[in-house]
């Protein structure tokens, strides 16, 4: 469509300038004459609500307002009311408001225009601010198409209440939008019972104010609610449409209800809705929640139109649970056909980089994330990237882009606590914490607390666990699943296994989680018996055990000696709930032969495994080839073990170790060569002991300590009264090839000795000492130990990488069993 005014010049709606277009407008003196389509005629209107329609972006949009003004059409309020709309529609919120402004006479409807361009755009602040100047200065009153988009800006409950007062004075309280406006608002300001209020008594309903009370619920944290008001909907006949089931299905998936999830799909499927893109994604989510990933990628096959949401889905689908090469083949066939990813893309991404352990991928991810310039555009992808580096093992790479990010909300902070904790870096996960909680605004959360209550029970620092107790209680976050969990975990790894047990008899545990930590700590302590009885009381409560409950059983039964019991739990496993063994289940079986001495069964249960063994595998039956010194599985596993998994420096050190203690010392330097030569090198042993509120660290041989003569001078007298009692050194555990007298040196002087003596001149007598240690406890240790907790009449709590330690009147809860 073409416009010539008269005679003076072609002026193409595309491309006038607004100046020009005014001024030759305003020289006419004679009724301006239009050629529509090439054909004069002055009769002949423009038909500009197709010209609307037309207009896709703001410099056509204002190619419109020039048309507008040459014809007289400006004043319109309609015409001016649709362009106010259309400028906010197209982002330009200041052409809206000049147009606005340009209005001589604003009906009602005008008004609305603005006050809604404002918070379809997220000005909400401008669209409260315009509804009070519609009221301060016009003589109009608001009608019912009003209230909801200014309902919906309030941005603080005073200006909602104060609205909320005149809907009823003018009574439109019964309007069914305006209903569902206040219902959302109170909904999102925590006052659920005021929004419930609302709904209860509304005389007509629609669709949208009953999906509102279902949101509301939901936003509130109210799920059984939610489903309740959808029970209330199907007793009604009233007809859900997709945003209602795209609402609910994510509520089955919190409560892990999937015959509810199954029911309302087969509704879907009733109303035609099954491939409508919302729901169909919906569904892929829950399905993917529950490991139905068959069904899941049955439902992505099935849609006809797809968008990048729906791949999003899939590949996250798979990547949570545990299919991360599948998750990277959907992603490649998404690539192919030109689908661009977006942010939560390389978040599912980075997760799949992270589980196959590719540090390649990982660095390609990151680039693509870097050249994007998306670490400014959302913190999310910035948090998945410190995630992926942690999980790899490259926390260096995780804390440069976590100092890189400007800004950081407490995910962030949660991300690189749990990347220290996880990497074995206790102290550093606590340094970070303490720096959160010091320098930034984030307010720690459910994440924040597991993560360094994790810590704390690596560090065994109790008095720091049980502050934070303290604060969960007076943060109401005491009966977290979660939470409780890790309180557990920290009350057992600290050694209060009494603690432990009270909390956990103190919260619900309706789920695996809590029983699999309880059973864990009772391993750890060597009460195998009470693991395996808690077993049985969680298999009468009705709570399905899982894998990791399998995983705590099995070791705790490996530690206290338990063949029998975890044969059983081994069968029952996979008879009983159809878990199938992996890597960890089958490791804690060879441990469990090996620990016993059953040898010979260990090393045939592990070359008639279904699947290839990995390194956890052949290091438990290295380790039980060094308890029980069968110098000729050594040669044979080693080989194996060091195929698999060449770069851990622990599995040379067991080996040197092996060595040593048989008194093969060629064996020694040459295992120590080859870790040399591919660059590994060993973790220092180390004891910590918490005195007084400060925790010291000591390693063997350690002579910086300030009480170092005292510590030594301690340690020669505790060393005269053990021989008195019978105690002979036990060189086999010297690893250097010495002389006797310098071997009892070495002995002496390692790190746990050198703790206990500390705690002994530094606290009062018959205080209970607690001692960590990052290495396992050696025999000779062990033994000087017994005679040490007689001698002081001290109970002695030592905990070393693989268990608990109990030294009372000479004797060790282990039963020498460890």
């Amino acid at each position: 469509m073409r416009l010539l005014p008269c005679k003076w010049r072609q002026i193409s709606l595309f491309r006038p300038s607004f100046q020009a277009c005014c001024s030759l407008y305003s020289t006419e003196t004679t009724t301006p004459k239009y050629y529509l389509d090439g054909v004069e005629n002055e009769e002949k209107e423009i038909d500009f609500n197709r010209l609307f329609l037309r207009c896709t972006k703001v410099h056509l949009a204002k190619h419109l307002h020039t048309l507008l003004v040459v014809s007289g059409k400006a004043q319109s309020i309609f015409l001016s009311a649709k362009l106010t709309n259309l400028y906010a529609f197209l982002g330009d919120i200041s052409s809206s408001r000049r147009t606005f402004d340009q209005i001589q006479a604003k009906d009602v409807y005008t008004w609305n225009c603005m006050i809604s361009a404002y918070a379809r755009i997220g000005h909400f602040h401008e669209a409260v601010d315009c509804f009070y100047e519609f009221m301060s200065t016009s003589i109009l009153q608001p009608d019912y198409y009003t209230f909801p988009p200014v309902i919906r800006a309030c941005g603080n409950l005073d200006d909602g209440k104060k609205i909320h007062c005149l809907v009823l004075k003018l009574g439109f309280e019964c309007d069914v939008f305006v209903a569902a406006s206040l219902i959302h608002f109170y909904s999102r300001f925590g006052f659920i019972s005021l929004a419930c209020n609302l709904f209860d008594n509304m005389t007509i309903r629609d669709i949208g104010t009953w999906n509102a009370m279902i949101s509301g619920f939901c936003l509130n944290g109210k799920i059984v609610e939610a489903l309740e008001v959808f029970d209330e909907m199907r007793l009604k006949s009233v007809t859900m449409d997709k945003v209602t089931i795209s609402s609910l299905l994510p509520i089955c998936a919190q409560l892990d209800d999937i015959i509810s999830g199954i029911l309302i799909h087969v509704y879907a499927i009733k109303l035609g809705l099954e491939f409508d893109l919302f729901v169909s994604n919906a569904l892929i989510k829950l399905y993917a929640k529950f490991g139905e990933l068959g069904s899941a990628d049955n439902i992505f096959n099935k849609m006809e139109v797809r968008d990048v949401v729906s791949w999003n889905s899939l590949i996250a689908a798979f990547e949570q649970n545990k299919e991360p090469m599948v998750a990277l083949e959907v992603y490649q066939k998404m690539h192919a056909i030109g689908i661009v990813p977006d942010l939560l893309t390389l978040v599912s991404l980075a997760s799949v980089a992270a589980e196959l352990g590719n540090f390649l991928s990982s660095r390609s991810i990151h680039g693509f994330v870097t050249r994007r310039g998306w670490f400014l555009q959302d913190v999310v992808i910035g948090n998945a990237i410190i995630d992926m580096y942690a999980k790899l093992g490259f926390i260096g790479s995780a804390q440069k882009v976590f100092e890189g990010l400007h800004i950081k909300d407490v995910v962030t902070w949660n991300s690189l606590i749990t990347g220290y904790s996880q990497n074995g870096f206790a102290n550093e996960a606590i340094e970070v914490y303490h720096l959160m909680k010091e320098y930034s605004d984030a307010v720690p959360n459910q994440g924040t607390w597991v993560s360094i209550l994790t810590a704390y029970s690596q560090m065994g620092d109790l008095k720091q666990g049980m502050k934070t107790h303290g604060q969960l209680i007076k943060n109401c976050l005491y009966f977290d699943i979660f939470v409780d969990t890790c309180l557990i975990d920290m009350y057992g790894k600290c050694g209060r296994l009494n603690d432990a047990m009270s909390l956990f008899y103190e919260v619900p545990h309706k789920s695996s989680v809590s029983w699999n930590a309880i059973i864990s700590c009772h391993g750890l302590h060597g009460n195998g018996l009470k693991a395996v009885e808690l077993f049985r009381e969680m298999q009468t409560e009705g709570v399905k055990p899982d894998h990791i409950t399998f995983v705590s059983l099995l070791s705790a039964c490996s530690h206290s000696g338990l063949v029998d019991e975890g044969q059983w739990c081994f069968q029952s496993m996979q008879e009983t709930y159809g878990i199938s063994p992996s890597l960890k289940h089958y490791g804690c079986m060879v441990d469990l032969f090996g620990r016993a001495g059953h040898l010979e069964k260990a090393y045939n249960f592990v070359r008639n495994m279904p699947i290839q063994p990995d390194a956890s595998v052949w290091g438990a039956l290295l380790g039980a080839c060094r308890i029980h010194e069968n110098v000729e599985l050594v040669r044979t596993v080693s080989d194996h073990l060091l195929e698999v998994e060449s770069k851990n420096v622990g599995y040379y050190v067991l080996l040197s170790n092996i060595y040593a203690k048989l008194g093969q010392w060629e064996g020694v330097d040459e295992v120590r060569s080859l870790a040399r030569d591919r660059g590994l090198k060993k973790t220092p042993g180390w004891s910590s002991i918490e005195v007084n509120k400060k925790i010291d660290v000591f390693y063997t041989g350690n002579q910086t300590h300030p009480k170092c003569e005292e510590i030594y001078k301690e340690l020669r007298l505790l060393t005269a009264k053990m021989k008195s009692l019978g105690y002979v050194s036990d060189y086999k555990f010297v690893l250097q090839d010495v002389e006797d007298d310098e071997k009892e040196n070495i002995l002496t002087s390692h790190s746990e000795r050198l703790a206990m003596a500390f705690g002994i001149i530094s606290t009062p007598p018959r205080t209970t000492l607690r001692i960590f240690k990052n290495l396992r406890v050696c025999g000779d240790c062990h033994n000087a130990t017994k005679f040490i907790s007689k001698i002081t009449e001290r109970e002695i709590i030592v905990r070393d990488s693989n268990r608990f330690h109990h030294f009372k009147d000479g004797v060790c809860s282990c039963g020498d069993y460890w």
